[in-house]
This record gives C-alpha cells, sequence and structure tokens, in this order.
C-alpha cells in the first residue's frame, strides 16, 4: 500500500517528547507541529497563520494529496512530531475526532488516517 492507492487506514504515531522520536524509514512520512508562528506574537497566542500550522488534520490531508499529485514520495506510516506543541490535547482531539470536522479534508483524514500510539 502507498498514499498514491490507500487500501487500509494509515497509522499515525503521535510523540509528545523529543526523546520519543525515532528514525524513519522510507515508508514513513515525518509531519513537524511548531511551537509558534515565528511572525511577531508571544507562543501561545493564536492566529489564522499559526492555526493553519500546526491543524494536523490539514497537514494530513495536505500529505496525502502531495502523494497522489506525485509531489512527494508515498508513505505507510506518519509520525507527527508535536513535542513543541503546548496543548497536545488539542492534537489527539483532532486524530480521534474529538473535535468537529471543519471541513471535507477532515472526513476524508479521519477516514483514512488512525492514531496508532502516542510516545
Amino acid at each position: 500500500m502507498n498514499a498514491k492507492h490507500p487500501l487500509e487506514p494509515i497509522p499515525v504515531t503521535l510523540v509528545t517528547e523529543p526523546i520519543h522520536l525515532v528514525p524513519l524509514d522510507a515508508d514513513t512520512a515525518l509531519l513537524r507541529l511548531p511551537a509558534n508562528s515565528g511572525h511577531g506574537h508571544a507562543d501561545g497566542e493564536q492566529c489564522i497563520a499559526c492555526a493553519m500550522r500546526t491543524d494536523v488534520r490539514a497537514l494530513l490531508f495536505d500529505l496525502l494529496e502531495g502523494a497522489k499529485q506525485g509531489l512527494r514520495p508515498g508513505f505507510k506510516r506518519v509520525v507527527v512530531d508535536a513535542s513543541a506543541v503546548a496543548d497536545k490535547g488539542q492534537v489527539i482531539a483532532a486524530l480521534t475526532g474529538k473535535l468537529p470536522a471543519q471541513a471535507l479534508r477532515d472526513h476524508t483524514v479521519a477516514r483514512l488516517f488512525y492514531l496508532a500510539g502516542a510516545a
């Protein structure tokens, strides 16, 4: 299976502490969620630009679409590095369907990805 033609849901491992990062293989995609925007406001404050950069469902959807379009290699697993994110509960809620879907992409992600574990 690859991301161009997923036959079964793709496991997502959430890393919440940098010491739990492991070497990745060729079948694993990595998403890193940033701590802040770097564009002039304090960490933890929300703005539209920051919300996009830390929306794990949007990032997973973009990863999938990039593989479908041949813009990035296919993958069988995803590791999400959320070690810099202040509210890791929001990331977990997004990956487990506890946040309301905001767009069609959220339903696609819910159908094609699942939280396999957190470290």
